[in-house]
């Protein structure tokens, strides 16, 4: 039996992400559309002043900047190549670190980045880029111009987490797997994607559920880790 793939991914991401999925696994995948947060933009400006890098640990924060400044002549640096490709439709000059924030703390450190550099984030953020960048000789800023508000999860989303149908639940940020998982559940018949170790160690320890972390942290990896467990289990039933 085809599993049932839930998408916790605030919108648009959620959407964009299933798409994608019915693309690579074709239509007659079952994907539940079920978001735990909901991003808010704040209003703002942030302080350029002195400003000569910019850095991105996240598409939102892309998007966030661009609403709330004009300026795109200040180069930037981003975690990785879908974050970087749109700071570049948004015609900034970015440069892609094609992995996690740790990949993207040393990228900037090996490229002898000047600062002052500021960091645009959410309000639940991980890696203490900033703090980093500093300790090493970079003076770095952050600035946080939206918010991952949570959103009640629904009673089909608990349903389908606990009941006895396989679901595959990809994973994108340690924040997300809080949020789902801060009630005791039985999850037995859960295999969790994980984008990242880091978002792999959010899980409870008591998670009794299967868990593929994914060989890179990008929506492509993603992609293939969800098809192997597919594929997997249809090896299985066969």
């Amino acid at each position: 039996m085809t599993p049932t793939i839930l998408i916790t991914r605030p919108d648009p991401a959620g959407a964009e992400f299933s798409d994608r999925i019915r693309d690579r696994l074709g239509p007659g995948v079952t994907i539940v559309l079920a978001p735990v947060m909901q991003i808010e933009f704040h209003d703002t400006p942030p302080d350029l002043g002195g400003v000569r890098t910019l850095i991105f640990t996240s598409a939102n924060g892309v998007l966030a900047y661009v609403r709330s400044t004009d300026r795109r002549d200040i180069g930037c640096y981003c975690v990785g190549d879908a974050t970087a490709a749109l700071a570049q439709e948004h015609g900034m000059a970015a440069i892609s670190c094609s992995g996690t924030a740790d990949d993207l703390v040393a990228r900037i450190v090996a490229d002898g980045v000047q600062g002052p550099c500021l960091h645009i984030r959410g309000e639940h953020g991980a890696g203490n880029v900033a703090a980093r960048l500093s300790a090493a000789g970079i003076p770095t800023q952050e600035v946080v111009l939206y918010r991952q508000a949570a959103l009640p999860i629904s009673n089909s989303t608990k349903h389908l987490l606990c009941g006895e149908c396989h679901v595959i639940l990809p994973l994108f940020s340690p924040r997300t797997a809080a949020l789902l998982f801060a009630g005791d559940m039985t999850t037995a018949n859960l295999t969790v994607a994980a984008l990242s170790a880091n978002v792999a160690a959010a899980l409870p320890e008591a998670f009794a559920g299967e868990l593929v972390v994914a060989k890179r942290p990008d929506a492509e990896a993603m992609l293939d880790t969800i098809q192997g467990i597919v594929d997997h289990g249809k090896a299985l039933e066969a």
